[in-house]
């Protein structure tokens, strides 16, 4: 299976794997208003992409279709965050701690005020 394939294949199922856990989740504890459904997938994605990595690195041998599949795809369509997640310790972990901090401090910041920045856009172009 050509790798774009196994990427597409893993984001659709990871996409209904976060709907699905994440609205059980947030039905389950539901308190207030806290996101906890999109709270617990990012947190359990992260952990995943951990294992993942860490398992590809150390232990198992994986076609670059099934890391696809796996990372990209399945995870990152379940969670972005762990994506950042895994970005972030890279950086982290070859010393570069001002990049490390500039992308995640900047990511949030910016992710969220290009957010509002949209919101703003589409008041005013509907």
């Amino acid at each position: 299976m050509p790798l774009i394939f196994a990427i597409a294949a893993g984001g659709a199922l990871g996409a209904l794997a976060r709907h699905y856990v994440a609205g059980s989740i947030a039905k389950a504890l539901g308190f207030g208003g806290f996101p906890y459904g999109t709270f617990a997938v990012n947190i359990i994605g992260s952990l995943l992409m951990g294992i993942l990595i860490t398992a590809f690195a150390m232990k198992f041998e994986a076609s670059q279709e099934l890391r696809g599949f796996l990372t990209v795809g399945l995870l990152g369509g379940f969670t972005t965050f762990s994506t950042f997640s895994l970005e972030g310790a890279l950086l982290i972990q070859r010393g570069d701690w001002q990049g490390a901090g500039l992308y995640m401090v900047g990511s949030l910041v910016l992710g969220l005020l290009f957010l509002f920045a949209g919101m703003w856009v589409g008041k005013i172009l509907l």
